[in-house]
């Protein structure tokens, strides 16, 4: 039993690694057990397609994401410097990938969606439902912000969207150019989004 245990760790993790350097479409099966050391048999004990991983993989990879954001936007710090404190975390994060792996590896969500959203609704489903998540994370610290008038958007569920949206964005310019600091300008572009009126006044200083 620990065996076998061990085999699904070694599948997950391998197809994890792939999954963020390759993509999903140009793995197949075999090239996932062989990196992951297990015969082929292994692999359909735990898991009936390609598919099925990679929806594991997702959920693994987002229990650990949701954790770090739970950690951040949770915290005691004041609304507005917990969604920095998100921003800085998630540059931070390319360049430990770019340094790990010699590239920036971007958002396993976002390369997942642009590369399988029109091929697989199961992939394209699960992806929809972080990325709404996400969302929810950000509306509730905005809409703190706003509480204490520190954000005056009237829209706390389209601007924490959008948010999310500029973080996405970046992420993928940052993989495009392979330079983590393309994410320097995330948070003054969230500042404008969230209309914060310190960041208003100093801009019209």
């Amino acid at each position: 039993m620990g065996r076998t245990s061990d085999a699904e760790s070694k599948i997950l993790t391998a197809a994890h690694s792939l999954f963020e350097q390759r993509g999903y479409s140009a793995l197949g099966v075999a090239e996932i057990c062989k990196a992951a050391g297990v015969p082929r048999g292994s692999f359909y004990y735990f898991f009936d397609s390609k598919e099925s991983l990679a929806l594991a993989v997702i959920d693994q990879h987002w229990a650990a994401e949701r954790s770090e954001w739970e950690r951040i936007l949770g915290g005691e710090a004041e609304p507005l410097r917990r969604l920095r404190h998100l921003c800085e975390a998630t540059e931070a994060e390319q360049r430990a990938g770019q340094d790990h792996c010699g590239t920036v590896l971007g958002c396993m969500f976002g390369n997942l969606s642009l590369e399988m959203s029109n091929q697989a609704a199961a992939l394209r489903e699960r992806l929809q439902e972080i990325f709404e998540a996400q969302v929810d994370m950000v509306e509730a610290v905005v809409i703190e912000a706003r509480d204490r008038g520190d954000a005056t958007t009237p829209d706390a569920r389209g601007t924490a969207r959008s948010m999310v949206a500029q973080l996405e964005g970046l992420v993928l310019f940052a993989k495009l150019y392979n330079d983590p600091s393309r994410l320097s300008t995330l948070w003054p572009s969230c500042r404008a989004l969230l209309a914060d009126p310190a960041f208003e006044d100093s801009l019209a200083a």
